[in-house]
């Protein structure tokens, strides 16, 4: 096998499957997101804002569901 063979990158400088820069920068953001405070918040914020809300999320997620395979 030459060099070539074994270049991390494409051509284009895309990674293919596991993509290690990516896992790094995300690892990285999340721990500074919660070292933040910011889970609490974000909680909160995702809460449906009223019971036709609350409804139509519990009807995607088993929309979601029943098309998941088992």
């Amino acid at each position: 096998m030459g060099d070539e063979d074994n270049k991390q990158f494409t051509d284009d400088g895309m990674q293919g499957e596991g993509n290690k820069d990516a896992a790094r920068r995300y690892n990285k953001e999340s721990r500074e997101f919660i070292e933040k405070g910011k889970v609490e918040q974000a909680i909160e914020d995702a809460k449906p804002g009223n019971r036709d809300e609350a409804e139509s999320l519990r009807d995607a997620e088993q929309e979601g569901k029943s098309r998941a395979r088992k």
